[in-house]
């Protein structure tokens, strides 16, 4: 690769790719039908429990770029019973040798309705470095966002609902209901990243036998929206699948970007609640 190559290569995708990495966990969060206002049924309905943990790698065209792990705990926050989920993204091979990503996020779930208490960003992109804590109160109907690394707090309204970027992948799990949805059926989910809200919109596109690492699979197809410009070629641009059994798992997903494309797969996992079944060969 020429000089001129490399540098354009760095400015153009892997500045990209930090944003990419979030979106790895955001997509992940928004993978499921969802609808308003419904809460959880309880822990014994819930698609997870204590001691989930998936890893996904990430390539960028043919360079193993990144990955991305989620795992769950049990904990205590201001005396209430929580899930404390923990998700990271951090660069490897060629991406790490001259954009190193670090990436660093966590999430306070109510172990019952799973409304989000706490949410936690804590990134070095490339020596772009952010440490942001958000505090909900879904009573008063408001987020404290306390920026650490500018010693800044802010109250923002939220929505009815809302959730952070991690919450909303285990809220939307209990929520999917996989007998029901049908091809074509569009979903919007109320959420809440640094000092905005905003509607993740996507489509259902029917089922699919995928096939991973682990064998054939079968699976729901998911198109999330997204914003065309200088990361996604178009607004269609992602196409996600996740587990189609009671565990709702994300197995892998692909986007087409400005520069290059981007596919991630589920890699390892461990500490699922219900059983995972893998098609037979024929």
């Amino acid at each position: 690769m020429h000089l001129k190559d490399r540098e354009h290569y760095s400015q153009s995708t892997f500045i990209d790719m930090k944003k990419i990495i979030f979106l790895m966990i955001a997509v992940f969060a928004t993978t499921t039908a969802f609808t308003p206002g419904v809460e959880s049924n309880g822990i014994e309905q819930q698609a997870f429990e204590d001691g989930e943990w998936f890893k996904f790698r990430i390539h960028y065209g043919v360079f193993n770029a990144s990955y991305a792990e989620m795992k769950i705990d049990k904990a205590r926050l201001k005396g209430k019973p929580v899930y404390h989920i923990k998700g990271k993204g951090k660069s490897t091979g060629l991406l790490h040798l001259f954009f190193k990503v670090d990436d660093k996020y966590e999430t306070y779930i109510d172990r019952e309705t799973v409304k989000p208490y706490r949410f936690i960003r804590k990134i070095d992109e490339g020596g772009h470095t952010k440490d942001i804590q958000i505090d909900f109160d879904h009573e008063a109907g408001t987020a404290l966002v306390n920026d650490k690394k500018h010693n800044e707090k802010t109250t923002v309204d939220i929505k009815p609902s809302t959730q952070d970027m991690m919450s909303a992948f285990y809220h939307l799990r209990n929520m999917v209901d996989i007998e029901t949805i049908k091809a074509g059926d569009e979903f919007t989910l109320p959420m809440f990243f640094d000092k905005e809200n905003f509607d993740f919109k996507l489509k259902y596109l029917g089922e699919e036998v995928l096939k991973t690492k682990f064998g054939n699979v079968a699976s729901l197809k998911f198109r999330p929206y997204v914003q065309s410009g200088r990361v996604f070629k178009e607004e269609e641009s992602l196409t996600v699948w996740i587990s189609k059994d009671q565990n709702k798992m994300p197995l892998k997903i692909k986007a087409k970007l400005a520069v290059g494309s981007l596919t991630a797969d589920l890699e390892a996992f461990k500490g699922l609640k219900h059983s995972f079944q893998v098609i037979a060969d024929k």
